[in-house]
């Protein structure tokens, strides 16, 4: 693994035990062809939708706007 960096990416996925869109920047491995590899202990309980070159600012997500049905008026 000498040709290997470090890359900085935003990763975007989904919990098993929520519908939630989640992210999280980490620095992983790149392997020299360009492909990040990201560990199993990572992968744990996630269904990866995404992986974003750097750091990444979400504004808004999928369900962020959703009010309680007793906040609608």
């Amino acid at each position: 693994m000498t040709d290997y960096k470090e890359k900085l990416v935003t990763v975007i996925y989904y919990s098993d035990t929520s519908l939630e869109l989640l992210h999280k920047i980490e620095s992983f491995l790149q392997c020299p062809k360009g492909r990040v590899v990201i560990p199993a202990t990572f992968k744990r309980g996630k269904s990866i939708i995404a992986v974003c070159e750097g750091e990444i600012n979400i504004m808004n997500k999928v369900g962020d706007r959703i009010l309680a049905v007793d906040e609608v008026a």
